[in-house]
């Protein structure tokens, strides 16, 4: 699953994804990602950290304390100043600053 504001963001990674042997969910409503991770059966979180309404720390700490979901593997990405100590902080499992290496992206996805 990817969750990103940006939908050419969305766009592009899922693009790139299709080309690995990952299948690709979205979502670009940050509000309604928690309740697709309960309904869909999500291996992998790809979470932008700044969105608006709700942010990728907001949901990484809603995930990290919901027992049905506190084992997911999310890698959060941001552009954002000290971006990675506040994902690391809220729990994530790895970072990836934007703008990123596709191969780098792929490598660091298939390592989770």
């Amino acid at each position: 699953m990817i969750c990103d504001d940006d939908i050419a963001i969305l766009e592009m990674v899922e693009i790139i994804m299709e080309d690995t042997s990952f299948v690709v969910s979205t979502e670009v409503d940050s509000r309604k990602l928690v309740k697709r991770l309960h309904e869909e059966n999500i291996e992998l979180l790809l979470l932008d950290l700044w969105m608006p309404v709700l942010s990728g720390e907001d949901i990484l700490k809603t995930i990290r304390t919901d027992p049905a979901l506190n084992k997911l593997k999310v890698m959060v990405m941001s552009a954002g100043r000290d971006a990675q100590t506040v994902a690391m902080d809220a729990g994530a499992n790895n970072f990836i600053a934007k703008p990123f290496d596709i191969e780098d992206l792929i490598e660091q996805l298939e390592h989770l």
